[in-house]
């Protein structure tokens, strides 16, 4: 489990950075492959988003527990 951290005297999970910055990411690759049309060629656009969403999550998550002690 990745630690709390001090925002402003409240004790924050570290999950909820890393859903926030996961989100930042999806949102920007969400509109570029809108851009380029992408979704019409998936068969199940909401749930291609969202696994790419928990691919982009989970990927930051491990990549994290490697930086961090």
């Amino acid at each position: 489990m990745h630690r709390e951290f001090d925002f402003t005297g409240v004790l924050v999970p570290g999950a909820l950075a890393l859903l926030v910055a996961s989100a930042a990411f999806w949102a920007i690759l969400d509109q570029v492959l809108v851009r380029y049309a992408v979704y019409r060629r998936v068969w199940h656009p909401p749930l291609f988003r969202l696994s790419l969403f928990l691919i982009l999550f989970c990927v930051l998550a491990l990549a994290s527990r490697r930086v961090l002690p």
